[in-house]
């Protein structure tokens, strides 16, 4: 089974995330994130990874039906390494730490482990999953159970009380801010995101934490992308406000939920609260409605704020 925010290497020597649960007509939705250069792993953004695709490997380029989007895949019998973040964290938690960033992950999970946290429902992925890190590498964590999510977010708040851990400072959130690129205000932007409880650093080194719901079958219902909206709405349900991908009910006649695929508006809005959404409407054949923000990895535009709590 393959889970969002695995990793999957090719025969070519090509690294890309995976980016969807399970397989759509035999292949793995995914973005390519590492490219094996002189034996050593470079990573690769959009724009750069795209324009290497359609040079060099064309066929691993990728339209989704189901989602409706452009994206990359890789043919199941291309794949010659599936990285999984459950074992690479053990792996790193039994043997010596060999630098820097896996020292600070080593201390972060003694520490959350001190505070009962089940370490085995707990993954690493990012440069840290293919041994790509370098010394200011960022450590993304990622938890397999909801109530595990939870807990550890609460963990965090405790061991930032305890100064254990630390908050972001104001540069460190202007750097996220930056890395984002995303339609918010910078004030909005730390606002919204101060409450998540799922960024803390640990000896000056960003950590952020992730949910995956391994248990959520892969999406069959296609969808067709029907315009721009921008709207404001009441969010009544935010059971899944950290799922990926997020998902939020709303009282909206038309669109009674809103997606994001974008990890930036991911758990961004609580129940009860009013926000302003602009996105993708997409529907349904059978015309069941939604707006999606995070139709593309940039999404210029498109953004989820709470205007009134």
């Amino acid at each position: 089974m393959y889970c969002s925010k695995d990793f999957i290497e090719t025969t070519e020597g090509l690294i890309f995330a995976v980016v969807a649960q399970g397989e759509e007509h035999g292949k793995v939705l995914c973005f390519l994130r590492y490219i094996k250069k002189d034996s050593v792993w470079v990573k690769v953004f959009t724009q750069q990874a795209n324009a290497f695709l359609e040079q060099n490997y064309p066929e691993y380029l990728h339209y989704s039906f189901v989602l409706d989007a452009y994206l990359h895949s890789v043919v199941i019998e291309k794949i010659i390494k599936h990285y999984r973040p459950k074992q690479r964290l053990q792996d790193i938690i039994h043997q010596n730490p060999l630098d820097l960033v896996e020292k600070d992950l080593f201390q972060l999970c003694i520490l959350f482990r001190q505070e009962g946290l089940d370490l085995f429902q707990m993954g690493i992925t990012g440069s840290l999953l293919v041994s790509a890190q370098k010394n200011d590498s960022d450590i993304d964590l990622v938890c397999y159970q909801r109530d595990v999510f939870h807990q550890c977010r609460a963990i965090i708040n405790r061991l930032i009380q305890q100064d254990k851990l630390q908050e972001l400072s104001d540069n460190d959130w202007r750097e996220s801010y930056q890395r984002r690129s995303c339609d918010l205000s910078l004030m909005e932007y730390v606002w919204h995101e101060r409450r998540k409880a799922n960024k803390a650093m640990i000896n000056g080194r960003k950590f952020d934490l992730n949910f995956v719901d391994s248990l959520l079958p892969a999406s069959v219902i296609s969808y067709q992308k029907c315009g721009e909206i921008t709207l404001r709405c009441i969010i009544t349900e935010d059971i899944h406000a950290f799922d990926y991908p997020a998902e939020f009910k709303t009282d909206h006649e038309c669109y009674g939920t809103i997606v994001s695929f974008s990890a930036t508006y991911t758990g961004q809005a609580v129940k009860g609260e009013t926000v302003e959404v602009s996105g993708l409407v997409e529907q349904t054949k059978e015309g069941l409605k939604r707006i999606v923000v995070g139709s593309s990895r940039e999404a210029p535009g498109e953004y989820i704020k709470v205007v009134c709590v």
